[in-house]
């Protein structure tokens, strides 16, 4: 249309159809909630609804008693939509030359008169009466002017929308303003006893004290925009800048994942190119041997068998095939290979899996300090601060490292290895001594065999008090440490071994240096090599100390117990001790023993004869 205003087509599309009969509004009629319906539509729902009767759309209750009243500043509104446009006066001349009618000209602006005549147009409204909720031109207002039947009537200034300046719960005029819930009253919400003792007053008092306020409130408003304007502007920023930097810390990171994966497949590619190297090596002299060995049996075969069948008449072929058979028992010509003491690549395995676990552990490690779950640099426990450099200065810090051997020898532990308990590749010497062999023995099964490592455990239990006990390496790489009584045996390979777990610990000989073990971390010890080694349990403080013994001289080679790190330094192997070696030593131990290599030997100190000479002495 020519002035902008909807079409009656568009008009039926938007909010001037009514919700029941889906057409534009006939006599419409606004309630309380303020949706709009054909007068005959609402009605009717009414009247199928009985006294509890709701809004279609909104169900909201209706006021008991409402009386349906005909909106007409809306249904004025429906009218000016239907009417042609307006012409312009070359249009109006074409029209009325044409025979056309002229349409009436448009109504007054503002709130008109809701009793005038639509046919002869609707005067604008003087006042509004909030109990009639209608607006009246003078003409019309006369009545409420000298009739004593409106004299309870109250007048207003012209006002559009009438429902909203009554009580919606009593349908009342709105006549106070409570100040304590800031919401406008009516008569009965006032006198009602949720605001008795509330500071209501009357609208006009409350009007003109925020008319007082506008200018104050306003600058206010102004300020805080002002204020937000900025702070947006930086959370902006912040936020772009948020956005940005983990944009190009999952760049980053993702670029050293790639670059790890592939020092990880280039460290696979070569630990499998050192097996493939081994193999072909070693099993190049094997089949050599084989071979020889194959020839050898099929020659001693073929001369024992052509003995057999000489008759023993025939002295001449006897003498001849004795002779020959003699011969070939006694040859040394064929050459028998030398082969290491274990497989050159049997070692690829545990090195994986070391890297394995220390892979497992630093990224544990590292994601604590990411997700704030790290220490931070401090200590559990509330221990004292020591340095956690090399041993030899933990043995300084520690009086039982400066006691003589035969301090130890009060706490004397006398140790019985357990047969039910050691691997088939471990010859046991009595109760004592244990060498690992090539050859499996033929053990009774029992479920505390270990049958994945080398190792074997003492008969006795440890749960209080003091303990101490020797062991003396004869050769080979071995393990000295306790296991918790609980521990499975059947664990595999790389979890059963002591130290590599969380419920035991040792100090290992690898034949260059010593090593400390605990759940899977460990620390090089640099240390000369003691044939003998004393265990030294102190269950009351939580410390386990391993001794070099030579000539009654002890030297700390290392101490487990919790212990505050130097500033500035974090030491893994530590760390794990203080979470883990007090939840470890509340567990019953027992003394265990890994023999490590094919050629390793150990035997268990004769701490009996010295106990006795010690006592003598005194």
């Amino acid at each position: 249309m020519a002035d902008g205003s909807p079409s009656p087509a568009a008009a039926a599309e938007g909010p001037f159809v009514c919700p029941i009969c889906l057409d534009v509004l006939k006599e419409p009629v606004t309630v309380p909630c303020g949706h709009n319906f054909c007068l005959g539509c609402l009605g009717a729902h009414r009247a199928g609804q009985g006294s509890a009767s709701r809004c279609p759309l909104c169900q909201e209750p209706f006021p008991p008693g409402l009386q349906l009243r005909k909106n007409h500043a809306l249904a004025e509104l429906l009218l000016h939509l239907r009417r042609p446009p307006a012409l312009d006066p070359a249009e109006e001349e074409e029209a009325s030359q044409a025979g056309s009618p002229r349409s009436p000209p448009p109504p007054p602006a503002g709130v008109l008169c809701d009793f005038c005549a639509e046919e002869e147009g609707r005067a604008a409204a003087a006042q509004s009466c909030l109990v009639c909720l209608a607006s009246f031109c003078a003409a019309h207002l006369q009545p409420h002017l000298r009739s004593p039947a409106f004299q309870g009537h109250r007048l207003v200034d012209p006002a559009p929308r009438l429902e909203d300046r009554l009580c919606k719960l009593h349908l009342r005029p709105l006549e106070a303003f409570c100040r304590n819930d800031g919401a406008c009253l009516c008569l009965l919400c006032k006198a009602d006893p949720q605001h008795r003792g509330h500071h209501a007053v009357a609208l006009e008092d409350e009007i003109q004290r925020a008319q007082a306020q506008k200018p104050k409130l306003l600058s206010s408003v102004e300020s805080q925009l002002d204020e937000l304007g900025v702070l947006i502007s930086q959370t902006k920023r912040t936020v772009d800048l948020i956005k940005g930097t983990a944009q190009k810390e999952k760049e980053k990171v993702s670029k050293l994942f790639v670059e790890t994966a592939r020092v990880l497949a280039a460290f696979q590619k070569e630990v499998l190119g050192f097996i493939d190297d081994g193999e072909r090596a070693m099993l190049s002299a094997a089949e050599e041997e084989l071979r020889q060995k194959e020839e050898r049996h099929a020659m001693l075969n073929e001369c024992w068998q052509n003995l057999e069948k000489v008759n023993s008449t025939d002295t001449i072929s006897f003498l001849q095939e004795f002779q020959a058979l003699k011969i070939a028992t006694e040859e040394k010509n064929f050459s028998c290979a030398s082969f290491p003491k274990e497989l050159s690549f049997i070692k690829s395995s545990q090195a994986v899996c070391t890297v394995k676990e220390w892979l497992v552990n630093i990224c544990k490690n590292q994601w604590d300090q990411l997700s704030g779950k790290g220490d931070d640099g401090t200590i559990p426990y509330g221990m004292p601060e020591v340095s956690m450099g090399s041993p030899t200065a933990e043995k300084s810090t520690n009086p039982a490292t400066l006691e003589s051997r035969d301090y130890f020898l009060k706490f004397a532990f006398i140790i019985d290895l357990d047969s039910d308990t050691a691997d088939k590749f471990l010859q046991l010497f009595g109760t004592k001594g244990a060498k690992r062999v090539l050859n499996p023995i033929g053990y009774p099964e029992n479920s505390t065999r270990f049958i994945n490592c080398e190792q074997v455990l003492g008969e006795n239990i440890m749960n209080r008090g003091n303990y101490y006990w020797e062991v003396e390496i004869i050769d080979g790489w071995v393990s000295i440490g306790v296991i918790t009584e609980d521990f499975n045996p059947q664990e595999p390979y790389d979890r059963g071994r002591l130290g590599r777990n969380e419920k035991s610990c040792c100090l290992q000989w690898n034949g260059q240096n010593y090593v400390a073990w605990f759940g899977g971390f460990d620390c090089v010890i640099q240390q000369p090599f003691f044939h003998t080694i004393g265990v030294f349990l102190e269950y009351s403080e939580k410390v386990l100390t391993f001794f070099g013994v030579k000539d009654a001289k002890m030297t700390c080679l290392q101490q487990f117990k919790v212990a505050r790190f130097k500033k500035g330094h974090f030491d893994p192997f530590q760390n794990k001790i203080n979470h883990q070696f007090p939840t470890f030593l509340s567990h019953n131990l027992k003394p265990a023993f890994f023999l490590e290599s094919v050629d390793a030997h150990m035997q268990l100190g004769p701490l009996k004869k010295d106990c006795v000479s010690v006592l003598k002495r005194r």
